[in-house]
């Protein structure tokens, strides 16, 4: 889960890896780090974030190398502190390396070293791969390209590596297998990052590596890609992106997290365009076309993701089982994984992930498809691991989202998952004409009534001034509305640091409501559709214990206004796009209250936004 930058051009090294880490500083912020080459290695690194490696290099980098590495760390091996970040160096100093993975075999190689008499200064499995490299690039007598090679295939676990050698200083070397890895390709110059962001504004010409590629970046001379396993030349495949630098900026907001809420409106928008066409009654997604025979004939859909991604997975399995009436199961992929489960030919999986790298789901895609599923990837970024690992599958169109609370990769996978429940319950017959358009044209409106519930954000602000010293906090819902429960409780755990569980509201007396005092506040979604009765009763049931109620409410309720102590309203909508609705106020809220916390809202602490180890 850490972040990658390097640099080989005619540009000033350190400017370009500065900047890129800001903007990977998402993936990870206990440590940063940077390596410069001119005549010499100037490196720097420190625990904290990029901001404090900046302040360093201002007193210890000259600043004029033309190639260079830099890392923003999320600590696996090793605590955070200054002598664990990286770059890594080998025993010779010659060597330079940063990596983004896990060596599962790091003590075993590390064992070996020993006896050959390396030393080692770090708890990293870092500093073991390096000095790996280095002792067969020694030992066999061959140039970096191939120690590396050589060393990689000795090696057990996720990677993705740059490293260069200062007796060859016109080259870098990177190798990918797990950890995501892009090569950014301008005129004489190259950029290396663990996405594209770091250099969007310099070229929109990308590689992205894959699984068991190694790219030999040369200054004056074409890229050259070459398998680890067996040192095979591979064509590298150049695609043009369409990211840009103002997606990638704050745009005004004070926040990443804030920016991307209010964006919400837009990206749900840009999920259903070109795809659905309300008022002749027609959803189209490609992926979906091209394969529909797979999930007409499905035995179940198998729904694998985590975080978030899981919690809209749940939402699924209410759509395709009320509208389309396909049985579907919901795993954790990294419970999925480790349970030796069930798999049949006929079952079509779906895996969801906002990064697309998502170790856990991506190993689960993999165990599927051995297995003999048919694997359809939900993802947010373009050429990522899961759009290329999965069979088929459908991007969500969100733009860049860099806040590490997910909030509109959320609700436009919801909107992704909502078309293909409709289309294929119009396919099978489980959905009347006038339902399946009564149903696009309410889909249409969502983007509308979100903005309508983002207008009254300043009424959810004070309402998190209230409860912003809670220790615990309770969210319940029933139905569609459980999993919103779940996402609601999520967000605040993530970025205020308040325990907070989601609940079905009807469990809340088996066990739960033992909890429950004057100090407990509840968030309850009691919206008019579905179960509307239930929900009222569990929050007089919730009221005579005294606790504070807060309820999320369609637009005029009374009754539920009368018990609870605070009520947000929110538009009148189809029972399964009231997750679409419901979750936005939630997130707002867990944004305020982390805000009047002091806390860090775009990088809370301990997370990083892609989860590319286990």
């Amino acid at each position: 889960m850490c972040g990658i930058v390097g640099y080989i051009g005619h540009r000033d090294a350190y400017e370009v890896i500065i900047k890129g880490l800001k903007r990977l500083e998402y993936r990870g912020y206990d440590s940063a780090g940077i390596a410069l080459l001119n005549d010499k290695v100037e490196l720097a690194k420190t625990k904290g974030k990029v901001a404090d490696l900046e302040a360093m290099c201002a007193t210890t980098i000259s600043n004029k190398g033309k190639l260079g590495l830099g890392h923003t760390r999320w600590a696996t091996h090793g605590i955070p502190n200054d002598t664990n970040s990286h770059p890594h160096v080998s025993n010779s100093g010659n060597l330079v390396l940063v990596h983004n993975g896990i060596i599962e075999n790091y003590d075993a190689l590390k064992q070996t070293l020993l006896k050959r008499g390396y030393v080692f200064h770090s708890d990293t499995d870092t500093e073991i791969l390096v000095n790996l490299i280095e002792d067969v690039k020694i030992k066999e007598k061959v140039k970096l390209g191939k120690a590396v090679q050589i060393a990689l295939n000795q090696v057990i676990g996720a990677y993705a590596i740059a490293v260069f050698d200062v007796q060859k200083p016109g080259e870098i070397v990177a190798a990918k297998l797990g950890s995501p890895l892009a090569i950014g390709v301008g005129e004489k110059e190259y950029f290396i990052a663990s996405d594209a962001s770091p250099y969007i504004e310099h070229t929109n010409k990308t590689v992205y590596l894959e699984d068991g590629e190694m790219a030999i970046i040369r200054l004056h001379k074409s890229l050259k890609i070459r398998s680890i396993k067996n040192d095979n030349l591979i064509d590298p495949y150049v695609q043009e992106l369409q990211m840009s630098i103002e997606n990638i900026e704050k745009g005004g907001y004070d926040h990443f997290m804030l920016k991307e809420i209010y964006e919400q409106p837009q990206a749900i928008i840009d999920t259903f365009r070109g795809r659905m066409k309300a008022d002749e009654g027609i959803v189209k997604l490609s992926g979906l076309e091209d394969h529909i025979e797979k999930f007409l004939h499905a035995r179940r859909i198998i729904v694998i993701a985590c975080g978030t991604s899981w919690h809209a997975g749940l939402v699924a399995e209410y759509i395709f089982e009320d509208l389309a009436r396909i049985p579907v199961e919901v795993e954790y992929a990294s419970e999925f994984r480790y349970r030796n489960p069930v798999i049949f030919k006929d079952d079509v999986v779906i895996a969801i992930s906002q990064s697309g790298e998502t170790a856990d789901t991506l190993a689960a895609i993999k165990l599927a498809k051995q297995q003999g599923a048919f694997v359809f990837g939900i993802c947010n970024v373009v050429g990522s691991s899961i759009a290329r690992e999965t069979h088929t599958g459908a991007y969500t169109h969100a733009g860049p989202e860099i806040g590490v609370a997910s909030t509109k990769a959320f609700t436009t996978q919801i909107t992704l998952l909502t078309l293909m429940a409709l289309r294929l319950g119009k396919k099978l017959g489980a959905l009347s004409n006038t339902r399946y358009r009564n149903l696009l044209q309410e889909l249409q409106l969502i983007p509308a009534k979100i903005e309508k519930v983002l207008a009254v954000s300043s009424q959810i602000e004070h309402i998190s001034s209230l409860y912003n010293h809670a220790t615990n906090c309770l969210y319940l819902g029933r139905g569609y509305n459980f999993p919103v429960a779940l996402e609601g409780a999520l967000k605040l755990k993530e970025i205020s640091y308040i325990h907070a569980e989601g609940y079905p509201a009807a469990e809340m007396k088996h066990g739960p409501i033992a909890l429950i005092d004057e100090n407990m506040p509840v968030f309850v979604i009691a919206t008019k559709k579905g179960h509307y009765d239930k929900i009222v009763s569990n929050i007089q049931e919730i009221k005579s214990r005294n606790a504070k109620i807060i309820a999320i409410v369609t637009e005029g309720d009374e009754t539920v206004k009368g018990l609870a102590d605070h009520v947000i309203e929110i538009p009148e909508t189809e029972e399964c796009m009231t997750p679409l609705l419901a979750s936005v106020p939630l997130q707002i809220l867990s944004y305020y209250i982390a805000l009047q916390r002091g806390c860090n809202v775009d990088q809370p602490r301990n997370l990083a936004k892609s989860v590319t180890v286990e």
